[in-house]
């Protein structure tokens, strides 16, 4: 039964993580905070792969609208395979690993520390080789993850990115709309039994789109390579905007599109959006708690909560988990071990 993979604990198993890590990290994040202010640094450079690759991508909107900090992501490669650093000089070199192995994730932070830069390693794993290359190291308190597909793990990241970037700031009004997020995502997941349902429709879907924009264009990633995971769909992300500069000539008559539009400064833009594609006879789903963005859709799925924009894809994705699983099952996928893939990726 679905309901005993390990996939399907795990995403259930959020709240309860999210809470352990407020629980056990706070503290340690302002420690770490208060150093960083120290620093007078610049700009953030983030090394990533995968879903890692995806909270970042939520760290440049993050970091850049609250911290006023410019976020790279990093080119792992010009450090491990090319040797040919760059200089970071006044940054904050990041690295996101769930399992903290990966040899080109490693060289960046650890170049970083030889160049005198501040590291910070956010990991499962603290005892990884990323963790020992970094000056701190946040733990995600995740526990084991034995589904390949990550769940918990992302939303974990995206969790201690929001709490680094809340205690930077001193805003006491962010920590408290994180320190409701896990009661709030236990909300989102009354939706499973509505998402399995709207599944169905999709069990022979070859090809679709996934837009997001703002916060939630890492939502959009996330969410797109999900689904290509675990029912090897061609799904491929997109910001509106970006989609709109060409590849809107995709659409046709039934084009699956989903569209993750929760409520916030984004959403005008993408309710006109969807309109452009409703005319060009796109079916869009969308996942929003706004009510004008749910009426336009073929395929709503309402968010029962609201946030702030900038923590929504907090639940968002865990609305996109969920329909990325049920797809799977429906279309008779071993939804605990995709084909071709490892729980743990070595790249160098």
């Amino acid at each position: 039964m679905l309901q005993e993979s390990f996939l399907y604990q795990e995403i259930h198993e959020q709240p309860a993580v999210l809470a352990g890590l407020i629980e056990h990290e706070l503290d340690h994040i302002q420690r770490i905070a208060a150093e960083l202010r120290r620093r007078h640094l610049t700009h953030t450079l983030i090394a990533a792969r995968g879903t890692s690759d995806n909270a970042g991508r939520y760290a440049q909107y993050l970091f850049g609208a609250v911290n006023h900090m410019p976020v790279g992501l990093a080119t792992p490669s010009l450090h491990s395979i090319y040797r040919r650093p760059p200089q970071f000089e006044d940054a904050l070199v990041i690295g996101i690993s769930q399992s903290g192995r990966s040899p080109d994730i490693v060289s960046v932070v650890a170049d970083g520390k030889r160049q005198g830069v501040a590291t910070l390693a956010i990991t499962n794993s603290p005892a990884s080789p990323l963790g020992q290359a970094a000056d701190y190291v946040i733990p995600l308190h995740a526990g084991e993850e034995r589904a390949v597909a990550a769940t918990k793990t992302y939303t974990s990241q995206l969790m201690t990115l929001a709490l680094l970037s809340a205690c930077v700031a001193e805003d006491q009004d962010m920590l408290n709309v994180l320190r409701q997020i896990p009661d709030r995502m236990s909300e989102v997941l009354q939706l499973s039994e509505t998402v399995a349902r709207a599944a169905e429709r999709y069990r022979y879907m070859k090809v679709c789109v996934v837009i997001g924009r703002g916060f939630n264009y890492a939502t959009a990633f996330e969410l797109a390579l999900k689904i290509k995971e675990l029912t090897y769909v061609l799904a491929e992300p997109y910001s509106s905007a970006d989609f709109l500069h060409g590849p809107v000539a995709l659409v046709e008559e039934a084009f699956p599109t989903i569209v993750v539009a929760p409520t916030g400064v984004m959403q005008e833009e993408l309710v006109k959006f969807i309109q452009t594609l409703k005319k060009r006879g796109a079916e869009v789903v969308a996942i929003s708690d706004a009510a004008e963005v749910l009426e336009l859709a073929r395929v709503p799925l309402k968010l029962p909560v609201t946030v702030p924009e900038w923590a929504s894809p907090l639940l968002s994705i865990v609305a996109g988990q969920l329909l990325a699983m049920h797809l799977a099952n429906a279309r008779d996928y071993d939804v605990d071990r995709p084909r071709g893939l490892r729980k743990v990726t070595e790249t160098h």
